[in-house]
């Protein structure tokens, strides 16, 4: 297909010289001639269009024989000549040509690059549009066939992100950037070089990381999953057996953020049973068996169940659960995971079925169209509590500390997990689990509680052994260990050990967390 629009090219350009051409030669050889009609250049430009269309007005004719060899090749070229020329229209229409011409017309707009089209990318371009009503989207692809016409204005052009930086020649706001497919950046060609690009770039990867240089940002779209599941469905006090259906990257995400943020009581026990291979998971994460039980239940502590059986053959587990999780990778298997639960078991408790699109009457998670937002991409409101708790550290001491920017993955992980917990420690506060969001009324009202009733021993104690609890396992998640002074090399901190070992320093520092909410409180404000 291009070789066919470079040859059309080409010999529009050659027809052209070789029109202009045969326009000099008649308007020299029929002037030079007092008798003849066509005096002027532009007369035998206008005889030469009359002619090439086949129109034949007869208004002006050669008359030296010069002048009619002239007209004889236009006659005979006359067809050529028309079909070439609407070749190379044609060509210019479909090719790079006019949607070029499209963009250099639009360039005071608000420009957002999709390195493909594809179910997520298209799910974020119509979020952003409906935002930004000045928004232009540019495809780097050429458009399928196969694929549907979007619903908001888009430009499909198969060019880099280079290309698309240059031309939008500094006009506006600066492009942004996106590669939607999992771990694209380090394989398509299309990256190379974009940390060199004067704009933002958003990448979807598998491991978490959240940032590889100044001006390229990392996204984890099962994390954000797990992050906005457990936000909008917490655990409550009267969950102890929780069974996770597939333990592929979604569900790996989601028992991540559980053993990580579900700390609500010193005195829970909460089993998770988890059907799927976690054999890699386990070698990760090999000190977890230091703060759960792993492969039996306790009742003194949270248990890790891993069941290398299919959840089919247990029925006693999923009859008992309070709630069951469908996270499998392939939709299609949670589906049918879905319906043969309600349909052969006795199921007491809740079902939450990751589902991509939004199911009238089911309990799901997980939907394009909440996962692809520019909330949750473009600098996520996930993070807005983590980024506000830095800052407000920051204004707390009088020694220089890094910006949210600046911090690597483990110490931004450190103030995510503290800021997913803070919804938490609102539901114990003011003991009411119908709360998912944090506003500031909530959480001011939360604070003046704590306020009310830390100075009781008992109460003071508690949420510092909470606090505690959500500190430990995330150190421990990471693999850090005890040691009697802190060594980042060698992942030992002196505060890994059990509560009652802590030093009375060391266990009033638990009460930054709290203390914490005041602050938030404010800035939500």
């Amino acid at each position: 297909m291009k070789g066919r629009k470079n040859i059309y090219l080409r010999f529009a350009v050659v027809i052209a010289l070789v029109y202009f051409g045969l326009l000099i030669i008649l308007y020299c050889s029929e002037s030079a001639n007092s008798d003849a009609m066509i005096q002027t250049f532009g007369d035998a430009f206008w005889y030469s269009l009359v002619t090439l269309t086949t129109v034949g007005y007869g208004d002006l004719i050669p008359v030296t024989p010069l002048g009619h060899v002239v007209g004889m090749i236009f006659l005979l070229l006359s067809a050529g000549i028309m079909v070439t020329l609407l070749g190379a229209v044609m060509s210019f229409i479909t090719s790079e040509g006019m949607p070029f011409l499209l963009l250099s017309l639009q360039r005071h707009k608000n420009w957002y690059y999709f390195a493909d089209y594809g179910v997520e990318s298209d799910t974020l371009a119509a979020n952003i549009y409906k935002e930004d009503p000045d928004a232009l989207i540019i495809y780097g692809e050429q458009r399928s066939r196969r694929s549907e016409i979007p619903n908001y204005p888009c430009i499909y052009l198969n060019v880099s992100p280079d290309k698309i930086v240059d031309k939008k020649k500094k006009v506006g706001a600066e492009c942004k950037i996106f590669f939607l497919k999992e771990n694209d950046i380090g394989i398509n060609k299309r990256a190379i070089n974009l940390h060199e690009l004067p704009v933002e770039v958003y990448a979807r990867t598998t491991n978490g990381q959240d940032k590889l240089s100044g001006n390229i940002y990392f996204f984890h779209s099962y994390e954000c999953c797990a992050r906005q599941y457990w936000r909008s469905k917490p655990l409550c006090k009267h969950e102890n057996t929780i069974v996770l259906i597939g333990f592929g990257n979604y569900g790996t995400s989601i028992l991540e953020r559980a053993i990580l943020t579900n700390i609500i009581s010193i005195e829970q026990h909460v089993a998770y049973h988890i059907f799927g291979d976690a054999k890699e998971f386990l070698s990760i994460h090999y000190r977890l068996g230091e703060l759960f039980s792993l492969d039996e239940e306790s009742e003194r502590k949270d248990s890790l169940i891993f069941h290398k059986e299919t959840w089919t053959g247990n029925p006693s587990i999923l009859e008992r659960a309070d709630r069951i999780i469908i996270c499998e990778d392939d939709e299609q298997n949670g589906w049918s995971a879905f319906w043969t639960l309600n349909k052969y078991y006795r199921i007491r408790g809740r079902i939450d079925l990751r589902s991509s699109w939004k199911v009238p009457g089911i309990s799901y998670f997980g939907a394009n169209e909440d996962i692809y937002t520019t909330q949750q991409i473009i600098r996520t409101d996930l993070n807005k509590a983590a980024i506000m708790i830095n800052d407000i550290f920051r204004r707390s001491v009088s020694y220089p500390t890094l910006g949210w920017n600046e911090l690597d993955d483990l110490h931004r992980q450190s103030k995510i997990v503290a800021a997913d917990h803070l919804l938490m420690k609102t539901r114990i506060l003011l003991e009411d689990e119908t709360i998912t969001e944090l506003t500031a009324p909530v959480v001011k009202k939360a604070y003046e509680r704590y306020c009310k009733t830390k100075n009781t021993k008992n109460t003071r104690e508690m949420y510092r052994k909470l606090d505690h609890m959500r500190w430990l396992r995330f150190y421990t998640f990471y693999n850090w260990s005890y040691g009697s002074f802190r060594n980042d090399v060698a992942r030992q901190h002196p505060m890994l050990c059990e509560y009652e070992e802590l030093s009375p320093e060391q266990k009033q520092e638990r009460d930054a967390a709290w203390e914490l909410m005041g602050n938030i409180s404010a800035e939500l404000e």
